[in-house]
């Protein structure tokens, strides 16, 4: 290694110290300084994690993974327990719904957020260059919209978007990309590509879409090779270890097969039937409906998702001119924003849907020009635009639903001007 790729060497890993405590104290300042620590009490606690919270109370208490909504409902697989597992022990040693549970888990999640600044740098400085790589991590670090989940919502968006993010740039490593000499990919990074995924689908299931794209981008390059079969088989086997846990859990509670979760057909009667409009103004289950809950814990969590599904299947059946609308205005506000309620509308609304849309548009168009020129992971990346909101358009919609994309956006944000700059440079110098 000579001199220079030492220091370049060195270079990085300062950048990348400083954009991680930058980023971790910024989210900390914040949380101490606005007290989002201090969660509102309303329906007993429920904005404090939501049905995860509820099923943590439910694990600290001694009720199992169970109860998550009002009452003791039954045993419940309505969301996996990769965060809900985390919010019960912190519950278990902090105190159920108490300020310093609150602290912990936002700062947990602070952490995974800084850590995805890093990540950002390195996807940037592998695909792009190091210019790419500073302004995509400090963006990330500082920008209020890339931290905004961190440091105010007890949910598993921060852990989602922080591994999937992981899981793009351990592709990148195995691929070579941005590497003096590329080599195979070893086993033990096909073993850590195989267990991510896995601990990504018990954190939240929905970016599994996204598997095949990167496993089939890492098997194909630079050409086929049939010997990372068996490598490609480790890590598939480490993914069916990693969730067989809860989907035997799900088959021996429920004596049916619930591989990861089984609210689909709640929330999908929520998006499609006859009182839907298309804007998440509301609640899958209603916690002030008492008649709802009853039917809930009466039937059964897995039979009354299964009934809320045929109910939905029906309707969109019924009315395809209206569901084809529906899903059109879900595709639109996953990338221009979800209005609020005309009750919590106001002035700054206006500026978060220009900013929201803003940075959906320099996403968008980053990706596009990077196809274009053929850069390194670009089609995975635009793979990522395409399939990851799938869901949402179907069902239901709401910003939080984009931020497992943000890192990419951010990334490829500053692509795009970063590109428009140096085109601009280029003319002026002639």
């Amino acid at each position: 290694m000579t001199e220079l790729q030492s220091e370049a060497q060195a270079n990085n890993r300062r950048a990348l110290w400083q954009i991680f405590t930058a980023a971790f104290v910024v989210r900390v300042l914040y949380i101490l300084l606005a007290h989002t620590f201090k969660v509102r009490p309303s329906d007993d606690h429920f904005e404090f994690g939501w049905e995860m919270g509820r099923i943590g109370r439910s694990l600290a208490t001694g009720h199992g993974y169970s109860d998550p909504f009002t009452g003791h409902t039954g045993p419940t697989a309505w969301v996996p327990p990769g965060y809900t597992l985390l919010v019960g022990g912190v519950f278990r040693i902090f105190g159920v719904y108490s300020k310093l549970s609150a602290f912990v888990l936002l700062t947990f999640n602070s952490l995974l957020s800084a850590l995805t600044a890093v990540f950002c740098y390195e996807i940037g400085l592998r695909c792009f260059n190091r210019r790419v790589a500073l302004w995509s991590g400090w963006l990330w670090a500082l920008y209020p919209a890339a931290l905004q989940y961190a440091v105010r919502w007890i949910w598993e968006m921060t852990a989602t978007t922080c591994i999937f993010t992981a899981l793009l740039v351990l592709m990148l490593r195995m691929r070579g990309i941005g590497d003096k000499e590329r080599s195979e990919p070893t086993w033990q990074q096909w073993a850590a590509f195989g267990l991510l995924w896995g601990i990504l689908a018990m954190v939240n299931p929905s970016p599994l879409i996204m598997l095949p794209v990167t496993a089939l981008y890492i098997l194909f390059a630079p050409q086929w090779q049939t010997k990372r079969l068996a490598h490609a088989a480790l890590a598939g086997v480490l993914f069916l270890a990693v969730i067989a846990p809860w989907t035997a859990r799900n088959y021996a509670v429920f004596h049916r097969f619930i591989p990861l979760r089984d609210n689909f057909g709640a929330e999908n009667y929520y998006g499609n039937s006859d009182w839907s409009t298309g804007f998440p103004w509301g609640r899958t289950v209603p916690l002030e409906n008492h008649q709802i809950l009853a039917e809930y814990a009466r039937m059964g969590e897995p039979a009354w998702a299964a009934d809320r599904a045929a109910k939905a299947n029906a309707w969109i059946k019924a009315h395809p001119a209206r569901f084809m609308r529906l899903s059109i205005k879900r595709a639109w506000m996953y990338w221009m924003g979800v209005p609020k309620s005309v009750e919590e509308a106001g002035v700054l609304e206006y500026f978060r849907l220009m900013s929201f849309q803003f940075l959906s548009l320099c996403g968008i168009l980053g990706a596009v020009l990077a196809v274009w020129r053929k850069k390194p992971a670009a089609w995975v990346f635009l793979s990522a635009f395409l399939l990851l909101p799938l869901p949402y358009y179907l069902v239901t919609v709401q910003a939080r639903f984009r931020h497992t994309l943000e890192p990419l956006i951010c990334i490829l944000g500053v692509y795009l001007f970063q590109s428009a700059e140096l085109r601009n440079e280029t003319v002026d110098d002639n």
